[in-house]
């Protein structure tokens, strides 16, 4: 029986992460009372985490902006929409007239993607800027993903997803879905399916340079030197094609470039890569054999893998892994969600590459994005094409892009800045206006993205709670009103009436009456398809089916084969071997330990850190090393010590502890809320250190400017007591 007997319900679907819980939410007279996992929903099935329980700290906090604010010599001073508007157009298109259109940069923070308004809002602002200069998060987490989509399978967005309910050998690289429930894998309740695959006689292997939560849970743990995965998915597939364990199946007319894979891997055998990844070369023989010789098997990589220097390679293998034994496109394999609104439309995206690169070190771009790591420089450097003013979207680059000291050094430098956002926080307060939109709670909630990499094709959509506070504006409401404003294009009668109609909900409804479900796909009328309307009336959500095989249609190659061998991708082969088999020896000038990351559920990159009951407990912000290592360097337990290097240095709390593989260090991201002019006041009584303090925006992934935080050479000292 309920605690809350006469309390109102309130079902939706968390937005605060990937993992698309369903949430029931009890509440009386504008006061939330519970909340909790809906056991009805069909894909997270009454799993819930502790940020879902903190929406409510979101929506109450009282440093929450809900005004557009000024900054002025006095301070910040609350002003009007219309003024806020007024001055934002006004200094961009001053600022365009003066400098081109290139001089106005635009940076879309991970929360975009958590809110349908501002995908579908924030991306025309986007072509209404016409810059080259257009930066996202995407290119310090997942562009590996796509950069292999887009070539191996003709579109960016065509992403596969372990098929984990079904599968029976799971091998996971660089990820931690016990923490994140998923991450370019839409999975909630990880720990159930753990367990039910397990209950099942199945496996799960876990190759990571920290003995993860995930890795504790596995049925076995492979330590790793940071940024060497790609030597490990080498070696297993040269095995695999060695002993004749190549499987293709029904995907055998569906492949090309097999015989170029064949002979890459050739020499990676694991007698040579061992000394580099440190794996026993036993040990990797036996996880080829075991991956290939099980049932089903999926190979599934994440965000430790892709921000290494070969991280682009390692997507590759992966895929050609899946592949090479007949685990792609399968049941218990990786497949593809068929989602109710289709976010693959049209043809090949395979032109949309390096058709622009970023001035001072030529980084591509990719489907009109350049590597936000080139962003600082492109403010600093001068001439033609610098960058003048920047349009952040609900994002903190300072704390999560590398080198976060020198981009906070770069905005200062700017002529003008706005922000998107519902904090004053380490970015927002360089801005010269901060918009504030309604948030959380307060918007209605439909997932167009994660839809698209989820376990399995499920449709829901969530009505707002509670109506915004007086004079608010929504997501969409902000950007529409700036795209209106700097939009100067002559609009025929036609195009002005469809300005003037388009909302969320008017879109999101188009898209799903002529989607694969809907009353109208195809344009043929299908009595018993869906619409908006049809799915208001669920909701807990509607199952749509566990995942279904569909090659070759879902393909875009102009050929509608998988090319296992893109020239753009295996040509760095060379690279590889340039970098780890040179005579050459490098010189590490005294960073002779390698850094990574670790994820913490209970916050979300930088955008989780002032909630109470999300940060209360022990300090979670520590320096993670291995005994060996401590001993060598003299630490003790939780004592502080410095970390360097080539572009900074913090200080931070040290945790001893053998969950790290020796001569690596851990540190998580998303903390360093101690800049001056932040108001955050709970994550300013326990602010913690930017690991992004210490990444180097010089190290990326050639071949796609992704940034390579995995790995970074770091040194560590004690800091004498008085």
């Amino acid at each position: 029986m309920s605690k809350y007997p006469d309390a109102d319900v309130h079902y939706r679907t968390c937005n605060l992460c990937e993992a698309m819980c369903g949430l029931v939410i009890q509440h009386k007279n504008g006061e939330i009372l519970s909340i909790k996992g809906d056991k009805e929903d069909p894909l997270s099935q009454g799993h819930i985490c502790p940020k879902a329980i903190a929406l409510q700290d979101i929506y109450k906090d009282p440093d929450r902006l809900k005004q557009p604010i000024k900054r002025t010599k006095d301070g910040w001073k609350e002003i009007s929409w219309q003024a806020a508007f007024d001055e934002v157009v006004k200094n961009i298109q001053t600022i365009q007239k003066k400098h081109g259109n290139n001089s106005i940069g635009m940076y879309a923070g991970n929360p975009s993607v958590h809110n349908y308004g501002t995908i579908l809002f924030g991306a025309q602002l986007a072509r209404v800027l016409r810059t080259k200069n257009k930066f996202s998060a995407t290119s310090v987490d997942q562009l590996p993903h796509h950069f292999v989509a887009q070539f191996m399978l003709g579109h960016w967005l065509l992403l596969p997803v372990p098929d984990i309910d079904r599968t029976d050998f799971f091998l996971v690289l660089g990820a931690n879905p016990m923490a994140s429930n998923g991450s370019m894998m839409t999975v909630p309740n990880f720990p159930r399916r753990l367990r039910a695959l397990q209950e099942r006689g199945g496996k799960m292997i876990v190759i990571d340079p920290r003995k993860s939560e995930t890795a504790l849970k596995a049925d076995a743990h492979h330590f790793i030197q940071p940024g060497t995965d790609v030597f490990l998915l080498l070696a297993m597939l040269h095995i695999i094609f060695k002993e004749d364990r190549v499987q293709l199946g029904e995907l055998e007319k569906h492949i090309k470039g097999l015989d170029k894979v064949r002979k890459i891997v050739q020499n990676f055998s694991p007698e040579r890569v061992e000394s580099i990844c440190k794996i026993p070369v036993k040990e990797i023989i036996q996880l080829a054999r075991d991956f290939s010789d099980a049932k089903t098997a999926s190979c599934y990589g994440r965000m430790g893998v892709s921000v290494q220097a070969f991280g682009t390679l390692c997507q590759w293998l992966i895929y050609v892994l899946n592949i090479v034994t007949n685990n792609f496109n399968k049941a218990g394999g990786i497949m593809f969600p068929k989602p109710a609104v289709p976010v693959v439309r049209g043809g090949s995206t395979m032109k949309k590459f390096n058709r622009w690169q970023s001035r001072k070190r030529q980084l591509p771009e990719f489907n009109g994005e350049l590597p936000v790591a080139s962003l600082a420089e492109e403010i600093l450097e001068p001439g033609e094409g610098q960058i003048k003013a920047l349009i952040v979207s609900a994002g903190n680059p300072i704390l999560s892009t590398p080198n976060g000291q020198q981009l906070d050094r770069a905005l200062e430098q700017l002529d003008f800045m706005v922000s998107i956002d519902i904090y004053l926080n380490e970015t927002s307060r360089h801005a010269n206006i901060i918009l504030p939109p309604a948030t959380g709670i307060e918007t209605d909630h439909y997932d167009l993205v994660f839809n698209n990499l989820s376990v399995r094709n499920i449709v829901k959509y969530s009505p707002a709670l509670f109506a915004p506070a007086k004079n608010t504006r929504y997501d969409w409401q902000i950007y529409k009103a700036l795209i209106n404003g700097l939009n100067q294009k002559r609009l025929s009668f036609t195009q002005k009436l469809i300005k003037a109609w388009s909302t969320p909900q008017r879109l999101l409804n188009a898209t799903l009456l002529t989607g694969p479900y809907g009353k109208w796909y195809k344009g043929r009328y299908n009595r018993k398809g869906i619409s908006l309307r049809s799915v208001k009336k669920h909701p807990h959500g509607l199952d749509l089916g566990a995942l279904k095989p569909c090659l070759p249609k879902c393909l875009r190659t102009e050929d509608r084969k998988i090319d296992l061998s893109p020239s753009v991708i295996i040509d760095d082969i060379a690279r590889l071997e340039a970098t780890f088999f040179s005579e050459t020896k490098k010189d590490d000038n005294g960073f002779d330990l390698a850094l990574i990351s670790r994820r913490q559920q209970r916050s979300n990159n930088s955008w989780m850190h002032n909630s109470t009951r999300l940060t209360k407990g022990k300090n979670r912000c520590t320096l993670m090393i291995h005994p060996k290592d401590a001993k060598q360097r003299k630490l003790k337990n939780r004592a502080t010590v410095e970390v360097s290097s080539a572009v900074g240095k913090i200080a931070l709390e040290v945790e001893i502890t053998d969950e790290m593989f020796p001569g690596a260090v851990c540190i998580p991201h998303g903390y360093g809320h101690d800049r001056d002019g932040v108001k955050l006041q709970v994550a300013q009584a326990n602010p913690g250190v930017s690991i992004n303090d210490l990444s180097d925006d010089a190290l990326v992934d050639e071949l796609t400017g992704n940034a390579a935080f995995s790995g970074t050479p770091v040194r560590v000292r004690p800091i004498p007591v008085p």
